[in-house]
């Protein structure tokens, strides 16, 4: 037995920009997942590759290398096994992944420990973060000229190298063979992105993602859809964050999606297998952390009717800063890691009541 995979739109970012601009509105309206192609002069090929090579330097290093780097309540450093849980409501065991979280590069250095293994690699690291922000700015723009608001998005982001949550993160899911798990267990919990737009690339034949759709069914996202198998590298997938489903009042969906298992008997995408180490790359944009997010003044945001798609609980609050939901979800995830500042975000009437 087979899952059918989802069918998510791919725009050419290359193509004219009015149309494109209409495109990607229309995509974070109706999937809120949208795969971007033809991005040679954004992000070119090897540049991708010379990224996941580093990823795997990375997490090859000693793990006293990687421990000395963990993670802060800044978001920044090194999460190992299970010390991520994306849905705390539902999981038993954390998630089944390590991960590095690199915070905003400035002038080529990062503000965080970087283990010794990867160290003489920073420069190229800072350079894949500009070229991911430059794209994030792109993409920014586009949405904000199709919902005729200008530079409403864009100009809320990268004001200054730091105030702002942005991660650049490396993924690494060991095989299942080297994992004790449940039937029951994911890889990476159910759950929507925090801030205004995700880049998540993959490598090809690696499968695990899946996207909840609007019946309440999962299904597999593809690494490489239909049309694309042969670009030089796969598409990047571009995911809408809470952020703008919030500046939108709903109407861009903020999708939630997981990374699971394999499950016996039912093969996923055809080509794409689960036997071997996943590696993924995101790249996190946020805002600067004293946006305040209220819904942007768009005729088409004002006449959206909500028809039964589930918003951000935090969407009733007026006045919420960019700053104070990352934060507010982060402790979610992390729980003891915040400590005390959860208590204080509780104290404000922050503290989320579901999982989004």
């Amino acid at each position: 037995m087979s899952l059918p995979s989802v069918e998510i739109p791919v725009i050419d970012l290359s193509g004219p920009q009015e149309a494109v601009a209409g495109q990607l509105v229309d995509a974070a309206a109706e999937h809120g997942f949208i795969y971007v192609r033809n991005l040679g002069h954004d992000i070119p090929a090897a540049r991708v590759d010379e990224a996941f090579a580093l990823s795997k330097k990375l997490f090859s290093a000693p793990v006293e290398e990687k421990q000395a780097c963990s993670i802060q309540t800044n978001n920044r450093g090194w999460v190992g096994m299970h010390a991520e849980t994306l849905d705390p409501q539902n999981q038993k065991v954390g998630d089944f992944k390590e991960a590095f979280n690199f915070g905003e590069f400035v002038d080529g250095k990062a503000q965080q420990p970087i283990p010794p293994a990867i160290a003489a690699d920073e420069a190229r690291l800072s350079s894949y973060a500009d070229l991911c922000r430059a794209l994030c700015l792109k993409i920014l723009t586009l949405l904000g000229q199709g919902l005729q608001v200008n530079d409403f998005f864009s100009s809320a982001h990268f004001k200054s190298p730091s105030g702002s949550g942005t991660t650049l993160r490396f993924l690494r899911y060991p095989p299942p063979s080297s994992t004790t798990h449940a039937a029951n267990d994911v890889r990476a919990g159910a759950h929507s992105d925090y801030g205004s737009i995700t880049l998540l690339f993959r490598l090809r034949g690696q499968a695990g993602l899946e996207i909840l759709k609007k019946d309440g069914t999962w299904v597999p996202v593809p690494v490489s859809p239909p049309g694309t198998e042969n670009d030089a590298s796969p598409p990047i997938l571009v995911n809408i964050g809470d952020l703008l489903s919030y500046w939108t009042n709903g109407l861009f969906r903020s999708t939630v999606h997981r990374v699971v298992f394999p499950t016996d008997g039912i093969e996923g995408v055809k080509g794409e297998s689960s036997s071997e180490p996943r590696y993924s790359i995101a790249f996190f944009c946020q805002p600067m952390d004293d946006a305040v997010l209220e819904p942007v003044p768009s005729e088409r945001v004002k006449n959206f009717v909500d028809k039964g798609v589930v918003k951000n609980p935090s969407a009733e609050r007026k006045g919420l800063t960019a700053g104070e939901h990352l934060l507010m979800r982060l402790s979610q995830t992390y729980g003891t890691l915040y400590g005390e500042q959860k208590g204080q975000i509780d104290a404000k009437g922050l503290g989320l009541t579901g999982q989004i």
